[in-house]
């Protein structure tokens, strides 16, 4: 007796999204683009739409694929579709493809090289987190679909304006024919029973404004993904404060970079701002005069663990000097953390370089989190010191009087 295929329980969106989409005449639309926020489902629905495309459609040899920004994004979706797919396939996993019944190839590829991409014949694609794509990898898989007529559906997290993903979104909402537009947030993933209020809520309150609203509610930012937001930003701006300094933190560096120590006084305005380029002996014996008994935060990772050491002079943690090792997930904590003092207005900054790296930084998502970086070629010393002096005010101790000269 011949096995039947069912398609997975989904909620109404996701089957509106990916297997019924229609443009704005009410015709069957070959192009599909959704922007869904993390947790609403958007990733299970388009596995499930390409193996049921290949399910019905596939003959031996006939391709259907699954593109990613990188081979790591599109090794998980491999994994997670070599799980859940039952009956008889072939497993090749150095060329991350699954070979069903029918003789149909499902392929995983990476959109790191575009080149790549081209030359195959593809008789349905998924390019999945779209947004984290250069527009040359659309082009390229766009290509393989043209003797087939495959349909495609690009699918992303919504990441600022200036993107291929969202203006293409733009023009597939506004009518394109043959184009299809969905919007599918975590609010739409609460109400159909699949993610818990209760853990929006907390993302709410844990997240910077601008991350969350992509996040979670697919709403870009204007500030073309910077995590604090520039109205934010400059609406903290103020002259240095007179008040004594309770906090202060320090990203270190000797050449490239800056050492830069930024200090707050109890009402989390700046009252000292200190950048300088000096070997690691003499950055010691000036980090001790400016910083003295205050609570200073400063960067140990790397070449600043040995030298957060020194300056604890074996007092390890009970040192007033404490260190702070940047992860992925303690970079993410501490720029979340600065985020919110910035949009609370918690604390304060002078005009300048300061102002300036802030309003430069920039965040993307990734499978493990948020990344947060400076821009290629510019520097990140002051927000580093800014973050780390915002932590200190909060973890700081009692302070004892006196100089360590």
């Amino acid at each position: 007796m011949a096995k039947v295929y069912r398609r997975p329980k989904l909620y109404a969106k996701q089957t509106a999204a990916f297997f019924e989409p229609k443009d704005a005449q009410g015709n069957p639309a070959r192009y599909s683009w959704i922007e869904g926020s993390t947790k609403s489902g958007k990733t299970v629905s388009c596995m499930a739409w390409l193996v049921e495309q290949a399910m019905l459609k596939g003959k031996p040899g006939r391709e259907f694929w699954w593109v990613a920004p990188v081979s790591g994004t599109a090794k998980i979706a491999f994994g997670r579709i070599k799980r859940g797919l039952k009956g008889k396939k072939i497993i090749n996993h150095t060329d991350m493809t699954i070979t069903i019944g029918n003789g149909a190839v499902l392929r995983f590829k990476s959109a790191e090289k575009p080149d790549n991409l081209y030359g195959e014949d593809v008789w349905a694609a998924v390019m999945d987190e779209a947004s984290r794509m250069r527009e040359e990898a659309f082009y390229a898989v766009r290509s393989t679909l043209t003797a087939t007529r495959g349909p495609i559906r690009i699918i992303g997290n919504v990441k600022g304006r200036k993107n291929w993903f969202f203006i293409g979104s733009r023009k597939a909402e506004a009518g394109e024919p043959n184009h299809s537009y969905h919007k599918i947030t975590a609010a739409d993933a609460v109400a159909a029973g699949v993610f818990p209020q209760e853990e929006l809520d907390d993302a709410r309150a844990a997240l910077p404004e601008a991350v969350f609203n992509e996040l979670y509610f697919c709403i870009p930012t204007d500030d073309g993904g910077n995590p604090f937001g520039l109205k934010h930003i400059r609406a903290n701006i103020a002259p240095m404060s007179k008040k004594p300094t309770v906090a202060f933190g320090g990203d270190l560096a000797k050449s490239i970079d800056w050492t830069v120590l930024h200090g707050l006084d109890e009402d989390g305005c700046t009252s000292e701002h200190h950048r300088f380029q000096l070997s690691w002996k003499a950055t010691i014996m000036r980090v001790r005069l400016i910083c003295g008994y205050i609570t200073s935060f400063l960067d140990s990772t790397g070449v600043g663990d040995p030298i957060v050491e020194e300056l604890q002079d074996g007092n390890g943690e009970n040192s007033n000097f404490k260190g702070y090792k940047f992860t992925q997930a303690s970079k993410q904590m501490l720029m979340e953390g600065l985020a919110v003092a910035i949009q609370q207005n918690e604390i304060q900054y002078p005009e300048g370089v300061i102002v300036n790296e802030l309003e430069s930084f920039e965040y993307e998502y990734t499978r493990t989190g948020v990344r947060y970086t400076a821009p290629e070629g510019m520097h990140d010393d002051c927000v580093m010191a800014l973050a780390l002096a915002v932590h200190a005010k909060k973890n700081r101790a009692a302070q004892p009087q006196g100089l360590i000269l």
